[in-house]
């Protein structure tokens, strides 16, 4: 017991160090005003009304929070609110959730024989992928809780403890509703190459079982026909306006769907994904990667920049596969790199390569100009009345029932429903590009007897509804 905590150490070490630097950098970022009202403020404002025993749901919708993707795991997460109600609790929850991924990694390593420096190498492999530190940079998803639970899952699997797998299986499926198929996916490997028929048969059961009861049943019985699974069919608008027409389009127009499939961007894709653990890959190995099938498929398809990039949640459920896909590997002695220090110094080199943490002293200070300002009319919102505000504030006040985002191309009519509307004439966030509007917005309510100009300072406006 002595031996293997003394093993362990370096590992905890590793978990703990990367969660205060992750939480730091998230909160920094949010400090600085570069969290948007997507994704942060949507879950933001969804954790807090469960913990308040409001129906979750979304102002910047108008639907249920479990419409969204069915992510039942954001009613445990609001328990925390009940401590006390800050958004930080959520880049705690990533902080942990991202690096705790490295424990079951570590022991998959060491399950599969590999020695302990390269199973502490692979271990830190995981932390230096870039996705893992660039996720945590853009706002917050429950996607990273399913990236441990994934690989628990086959940890479990492969140590015959059925509790753990079944526990690690229905905290997936909770974080987001696509993921019932990589559960799919992973049943199916599991039960042809990993000879595992009783976890393989649960997790393809359960992840086709619980695609059907959450595309069928709870998104649109919780948010109607606004908030059906259809509503991201942009992504695929060149395959067809309906999955009916995208499934013809499949079957009898398969050129259109491999032209998509063999894009520069894909290819520049499968570069971004494989080229951080490519040292540790071989074609006999590639068996796990079965199981990243359904989202690896998702977004090469898609036709949605977003998610062809390691700066999103997309490429989450793949990489547990392919840490596997390398585990595998390097135990039947294959791979190009078998030494820990090369493969650290290989995977510090693509971190160091494609992580984001270049933002801090370029992107993540354009709104230094006007941050005691915003801060200071943040402050004076002093109850939890309804709110008109710009995409890059919205984060911040969120604890309300109701906030909207102003834009310019979607204006509202009636300002008298909002007891707030605060703007940054300046910088007016992601969702308006059109100062102008937000000036003239600014003239409008100068003008109207309803509100008070309560805050002025560096082109920041604070109005309150008398």
């Amino acid at each position: 017991m002595g031996k293997k905590l003394n093993q362990l150490a370096p590992v905890s070490w590793m978990i703990g160090v990367s969660a205060l630097i992750l939480f730091a950098c998230s909160s920094s970022r949010h400090e600085l005003f570069q969290s948007g009202a997507w994704d942060l403020g949507f879950f933001d404002q969804a954790v807090y009304l469960i913990s308040q025993g409001k129906p979750p749901i979304s102002s910047f919708v108008g639907f249920h929070v479990l419409a969204d993707h069915a992510a039942w795991i954001l009613y445990p997460l609001a328990l925390l609110y009940k401590i006390y109600p800050t958004v930080y609790w959520l880049f705690a929850v990533q902080a942990i959730a991202l690096p705790l991924g490295t424990l079951p990694t570590w022991y998959l390593a060491r399950q599969a024989g590999l020695k302990e420096s390269q199973a502490i190498a692979v271990a830190t492999a995981y932390l230096l992928y870039p996705v893992i530190f660039n996720i945590n940079l853009f706002d917050f998803h429950p996607d990273v809780i399913a990236v441990p639970a994934l690989l628990a899952a086959v940890l479990a699997a492969r140590g015959g403890n059925i509790w753990l797998f079944c526990g690690s299986i229905f905290i997936i499926l909770g974080c987001k509703a696509v993921f019932s198929l990589s559960v799919a996916a992973m049943g199916i490997w599991l039960l042809i190459f990993e000879k595992r028929r009783l976890c393989g048969a649960i997790a393809l059961l359960s992840g086709l079982a619980w695609f059907a009861i959450a595309t069928k049943g709870i998104i649109p019985y919780f948010g109607g026909s606004a908030a059906s699974v259809e509503r991201h069919i942009y992504r695929y608008s060149y395959l067809g306006k309906s999955f009916p027409e995208m499934a013809q389009t499949f079957l009898f127009k398969p050129g259109i769907v491999l032209e998509k499939l063999l894009s520069f961007d894909n290819l520049s894709y499968l570069i971004l994904l494989f080229v951080p653990v490519i040292w540790g890959l071989s074609l006999p190995a590639m068996t796990p990667l079965v199981a990243a099938i359904p989202p690896l498929a998702i977004n090469l398809i898609a036709d949605y920049q977003h998610q062809k990039d390691l700066v999103f949640q997309y490429s989450l459920p793949i990489l547990p596969f392919l840490l596997l896909a390398v585990i595998k590997s390097l135990a039947a002695g294959k791979g190009l790199l078998q030494n820990k220090r090369a493969i650290i110094l290989w995977s510090l080199v693509a971190f160091l390569s494609l992580g984001k943490y270049g933002f801090f002293w370029t992107k993540y200070l354009s709104y230094l100009d006007t941050w005691q300002a915003t801060r200071d009319a943040i402050a004076q919102i002093q109850t939890t009345g309804s709110i008109y505000t710009t995409d890059i504030i919205a984060p911040h006040v969120t604890h309300r029932q109701t906030i909207k985002l102003i834009d310019a191309n979607s204006p509202i009519k009636d300002l008298i429903e909002f007891d707030y509307v605060l703007l940054n004439v300046r910088h007016t966030g992601l969702w308006s590009y059109q100062p102008e509007f937000s000036a003239s917005l600014v003239q409008q309510l100068k003008n109207r007897s309803e509100f008070k100009l309560s805050y002025q300072r560096d082109d920041v406006y604070l109005f309150i509804k008398n």
